[in-house]
């Protein structure tokens, strides 16, 4: 790393504020309750990556990701959303940057900057700490439309997807004792044909339409892009790498090594990074090598 890249890191404003002493602590952070109110301690910020239509099938990549990102609103405020909007601050001197996966890959847009393999490895790198740092929950249901002979081809691969994670969701919320309480999930908006759609089968959901019969007090967000939403940002980076696993499953993801300990996974904290498939992280059509849990 050249002086002139150094010299500007040490200048930049610290991500999270604290010494080395206090690191383990926040990593440990257990937020207390913002009261007896109707709503729940936790939200929910979701993005996709893939196209939803089981008509056609990309061959590069041919699949569909929902990824529900979890967050303790208490973390969330007081961590999370400080850190990225240091982090945007330090890397383009204000917060107007809608943080894209598919930008920063690109290098496109604002990203542009990212011109040389050491300024991107850098910019990358602290994204990767903040992602790393962050205490959230990952669930994520995968439609393999490589499967299309066990798929039905009018179905909406979003809506499944839908379902699978709300199902993972609500199991999560019972495991925290916050299942009867309002718990908002915040979607970005497509256009109001697919809004429309998917308000309609999200109610179909809530109203009993589940595994488990009952009615779910879940309540949908939807969020324009201009809002520029940290939660929604960190969900846009999480979904293609679930993906990529998917589609590669041997080959080197670091991005997924990353997620891998964040997903809602059975056998509580001391199974996290392991017990994961098929709980927080499920694929539809089931696998055949795999059986149901």
């Amino acid at each position: 790393m050249t002086k002139k890249v150094i010299k500007s890191i040490q200048q930049e404003l610290p991500l999270f504020d604290f010494d080395d002493d206090n690191i383990e602590k926040v990593k440990q952070h257990q937020p207390i309750s913002f009261g007896e109110s109707g709503f729940s301690k936790y939200i929910v910020y979701v993005d996709e990556s893939g196209d939803h239509s089981l008509h056609s099938i990309d061959e590069n990549y041919p699949i569909f990701v929902l990824a529900f990102c979890v967050f303790n609103k208490r973390h969330y405020s007081e961590v999370i959303v400080p850190a990225l909007e240091k982090f945007k601050f330090n890397h383009f001197g204000h917060d107007q940057v809608v943080l894209h996966e598919n930008e920063i890959r690109r290098r496109k847009g604002a990203f542009k900057i990212l011109n040389n393999k050491e300024k991107h490895q850098y910019f990358t790198g602290q994204l990767s700490e903040i992602i790393e740092f962050s205490n959230f929950i990952l669930i994520s249901a995968t439609i393999d439309k490589r499967e299309l002979k066990r798929l039905n081809a009018s179905d909406n691969a979003y809506h499944i997807a839908l379902g699978m994670c709300m199902d993972s969701l609500h199991e999560f919320l019972i495991e925290k004792g916050q299942q009867n309480k309002k718990t908002h999930i915040v979607v970005e908006c497509r256009g109001n044909k697919e809004d429309n759609e998917l308000e309609l089968e999200f109610r179909r959901i809530c109203d009993g339409n589940n595994p488990t019969k009952i009615q779910l007090p879940f309540d949908m967000i939807f969020s324009d892009k201009k809002v520029m939403s940290s939660g929604l940002q960190l969900a846009d980076l999480v979904a293609r790498p679930i993906g990529l696993h998917t589609l590669k499953p041997k080959q080197t993801n670091r991005a997924f090594d990353l997620l891998k300990k964040k997903f809602f996974c059975g056998g509580g904290r001391n199974k996290l990074g392991e017990c994961f498939k098929e709980v927080g992280m499920k694929i539809y059509p089931i696998p055949k090598s795999e059986k149901p849990r």
